[in-house]
């Protein structure tokens, strides 16, 4: 999912659209609730400079080793750098928000 460019971003860095993979199983109760966070976090701190992939590992059991996923569901953001990874549901807000780094965006 990709949203147009927020044009109110006062820095290149600013505008650097976020790259999130999340790995997921099917359409259990902790994917579902993983993707629902995750877009809501995303539309209230990186509107309009995100991309979301999900990627289910019950189709695709290949791409868990280019990542390392040990877990799931388990976010990675691959941009920008460096690369983080969060597992489990993403229910924890500060705790995602913290890990992702989009705190420190917010204070620019």
């Amino acid at each position: 999912m990709q949203t147009p460019s927020d044009s109110s971003a006062s820095s290149p860095a600013d505008e650097e659209i976020w790259e999130l993979r999340l790995y997921v199983a099917g359409q259990t109760v902790k994917s579902v609730t993983a993707l629902a966070n995750l877009k809501k976090y995303c539309e209230t701190h990186l509107k309009g400079r995100y991309k979301i992939e999900i990627i289910d590992l019950l189709l695709h059991p290949q791409l868990a080793e280019g990542d390392q996923i040990l877990a799931i569901p388990t976010l990675v953001r691959k941009v920008p750098s460096p690369i983080r990874k969060i597992i489990g549901d993403l229910s924890n807000q500060e705790r995602v928000l913290v890990g992702l780094d989009i705190r420190a965006v917010e204070n620019k």
